[in-house]
């Protein structure tokens, strides 16, 4: 079998880090060095070794030092010296293999990805990518390759300030807008910094990820209720009476996630309403807003009062996670805050990729690819849907006028057992039940969350139809009228 360790095929004049013996002679503490390197492993069969001049500087000992422990070590049969190949670690110097303990069996690799929150990666547009990053390089100037501005690149804000206007309905200035790596950074500046503290109401359904950043906060959480208007924002004044008055509201108004549907205009002015009169903050998380389907574009909440709203958007959904950019368009009077919080030399975003976004932006590439994967998209819903009402006519799919992922409503108690169904057929997919707060006052419904947008395209029709055999029955089905659309309790 071959040795997996990494060896250079040409380490002339390459490092070579030794611990030598402060006790003894020089020689014999280099020969030993380099016996213990060999056995050990860290320096594997056919490594070529650095001249004995540079390695004798390197060390700060005289060349003949190292020649002379070279020669012995060859002698030996640890190195292998030849002319025109240079000094090299023999191959019968392999050290022996150890015995590494059994793994723990591991779950088997479901043959089908259908979970939410990932677009499909192979429809990532790699030229229209590429050409952007190499005109944005060429045309950066040079202080962009300095230590940089915590705030972003001001091209990629000036370019987001417009897209976002046109696109999502968001009022803001380039001052306003702080590049992060996403939402989730987005919420460890705001509380682990100390910008925002709770209490924060929150939706009754979220990813535990965001829910976890916030325990670790120390951020009490207050869940709304939620029905088919959306989250019960009503509810905020209720609860500012109360002892636990929440500071800030999180919200996805756009498409309630992960139940779907939009919130309601009278409770998109209620949440702003109750920030304006409480001191409050709207938190605004815009994860999918560009991709709708039958219905007309929801706007964002921001506009409604770019003063008490702070907005999150990233390219997860729309480009792809792998690229660690999103932002925060914050009220002027927290932007300083945020600022300080993340640092100086925040760790977080590559200024290339931030150029390169402005870039792709600017030139259309990116709505001409939002809507190419929209058209996308909604074919896979239609997919999903057709194929649904042809093998589980008694399954009603919900939350798919917009996104990425629908809801399919299951028959009381048998969510986790469809969970297990699905995974012995090879479909990776989660139940509604893992996105619900423990502290959700909603009577919990039977539920899964599909990700149509997940797999690779030759592998979606497949991975539905392992999902349909992987159902319950019809006859333990509920009643359409038990639910409202987006599959909770009416």
């Amino acid at each position: 079998m071959p040795d997996s360790r990494v060896h250079s095929a040409d380490g002339t004049g390459s490092d070579l880090h030794l611990e030598l013996s402060p006790e003894g002679p020089r020689r014999a503490a280099v020969a030993a060095a380099l016996r213990a390197a060999v056995r050990s492993g860290r320096l594997a069969p056919g490594t070529r070794l650095p001249p004995y001049r540079t390695l004798a500087i390197d060390l700060g000992v005289a060349r003949n030092t190292v020649a002379d422990a070279y020669a012995e070590l060859v002698a030996e049969g640890w190195l292998t010296a030849r002319q025109g190949s240079g000094t090299r670690v023999a191959d019968r110097a392999a050290p022996r293999a150890h015995r590494l303990p059994k793994p723990a069996p591991a779950r088997a690799q479901a043959t089908h990805d259908l979970r939410q929150g990932q677009p499909d990666a192979t429809s990532f547009p790699r030229t229209a990518w590429v050409t952007a990053v190499r005109r944005a390089v060429t045309g950066a100037p040079h202080d962009a390759y300095g230590p940089g501005d915590p705030q972003g690149r001001v091209e990629l804000r000036r370019v987001l300030a417009e897209y976002l206007a046109r696109a999502r309905g968001v009022d803001a200035a380039p001052e306003q807008i702080v590049v992060c790596a996403g939402f989730a950074h987005g919420l460890r500046l705001l509380f682990g910094g100390g910008v925002l503290t709770g209490p924060l109401a929150v939706e009754p359904y979220s990813l535990a990820f965001h829910r976890a950043i916030l325990s670790e906060a120390g951020v009490r959480t207050l869940p709304l209720r939620l029905d088919a208007g959306g989250a019960r924002t009503d509810e905020l004044t209720t609860l500012s009476r109360g002892s636990a008055r929440p500071r800030a509201v999180l919200l996805t108004p756009a498409h309630q996630f992960p139940t779907g549907g939009p919130l309601i205009p009278p409770r998109r002015t209620a949440a702003v309403d109750w920030a304006r009169h409480h001191d409050g903050m709207v938190l605004e998380d815009d994860y999918d807003g560009e991709f709708r389907y039958d219905r007309e574009p929801v706007g964002a909440v921001q506009g409604l009062d770019p003063d008490h709203v702070i907005y999150f958007g990233s390219v997860s959904k729309s480009l792809s996670p792998a690229i660690r950019l999103g932002w925060m368009i914050l009220p002027p009077h927290l932007v300083e805050s945020v600022l300080a919080a993340k640092g100086l030399r925040e760790p977080w975003t590559g200024v290339t990729d931030q150029l390169a976004l402005a870039e792709f932006i600017e030139s259309g590439q990116y709505d001409k690819h939002v809507r190419r994967m929209r058209q996308r998209y909604r074919a896979r819903r239609n997919l999903l849907t057709t194929m649904l009402a042809e093998y589980a006519p008694y399954v009603t799919v919900t939350g798919i006028a917009a996104g990425l992922h629908a809801v399919l409503r299951l028959p009381p108690d048998t969510e986790k057992s469809t969970v297990e169904a699905a995974d012995r057929v090879g479909v990776a997919l989660d139940g509604l039940a893992a996105f619900r707060h423990l502290d959700s006052r909603e009577p919990h419904r039977d539920g899964l969350v599909v990700g149509y947008a997940t797999p690779p395209e030759h592998r979606y029709r497949p991975a539905l139809e392992a999902l349909c055999r992987a159902l319950p029955r019809a006859a333990a089905q509920p009643s359409a009228s038990d639910f409202d659309h987006t599959g909770l309790s009416k």
